[in-house]
């Protein structure tokens, strides 16, 4: 089974492409990241993977096509955390948490016990009471991806969940994820922290100006010369017994002589 599918997924924005004829799967059992620069059309293509963005081509979440989906059936396939870390209401940490429970029919035991696993995998079981808005920045993004694993939805749609976590909490979100797909989830996570994508990805795509530049294994597709090209750095690449290596040294070679 598929939970994600795109096939010449198309999508114009003032004239400009903006998505160029993606195809892209994910399957349970897989963290794959969207890697790429600012502006190549990462957010956009998360987005238009719920229907957020209306867009040409086939887009299928599970064994539906998208558009024939209710609100509610999307949620329950898919769960999104966005790259905005906003949160306008003072609820309760654990009544934000809560509101993933929104698309199910379930019991509010069952409903509880998702919220506090959800608290407890993200680390906020002690702020579980706290106003959601006098969270710090990086405990905001903690709530809002418990938000979504509480969702208990098969496939997770993140757009750069790492971004403003210290180092151990980033590490520690990968390391939830690795341990969800191997439960049966799927995940397509958007990064920038390409040492994150070459360690805990399984696949990773590798997006520039709205179109797909390569996909695979990381390190199969984020050769120190494609790094040079595509973000304009240097890279080293090694690798230790947990996995691969990848650390970013400064501006690739060819930029340097121009500077």
């Amino acid at each position: 089974m598929t939970l994600l599918r795109l096939r010449d997924v198309r999508l114009e924005r003032d004239g400009r492409p903006v998505l160029d004829r993606v195809s892209l799967e994910v399957s349970p059992g897989e963290v794959v990241g969207l890697l790429g620069p600012n502006g190549c059309g990462k957010t956009t293509l998360l987005r238009a993977a719920l229907g957020l963005h209306p867009a040409a081509g086939d887009i299928t979440l599970g064994d539906a096509p998208l558009a024939r989906l209710s609100p509610r059936a999307r949620a329950r396939a898919a769960a999104y955390v966005p790259q905005a870390h906003e949160i306008a209401w003072p609820v309760s940490v654990a009544a934000l948490v809560g509101l993933g429970r929104l698309p199910h029919r379930t019991s509010a035991a069952e409903d509880a016990a998702a919220v506090a696993a959800a608290l407890a995998l993200m680390d906020l079981d002690g702020l579980a009471g706290r106003p959601a808005t006098e969270l710090s920045g990086g405990e905001r993004a903690r709530a809002l991806v418990a938000r979504a694993l509480a969702q208990q939805a098969p496939l997770l749609l993140a757009d750069e969940p790492t971004a403003g976590l210290d180092p151990a909490h980033a590490v520690g979100l990968m390391a939830t994820l690795r341990r969800l797909v191997a439960r049966g989830r799927g995940a397509l996570v958007s990064l920038h922290d390409l040492g994150l994508a070459a360690r805990w990805c399984d696949r990773v795509v590798l997006a520039g100006g709205g179109r797909i530049i390569a996909s695979g294994r990381p390190l199969d597709v984020l050769t120190p010369d494609r790094m040079a090209a595509v973000y304009g750095v240097d890279v080293f690449i090694g690798s230790d017994a947990s996995g691969p290596i990848l650390q970013v040294l400064g501006p690739a070679a060819a930029k340097r002589r121009a500077q």
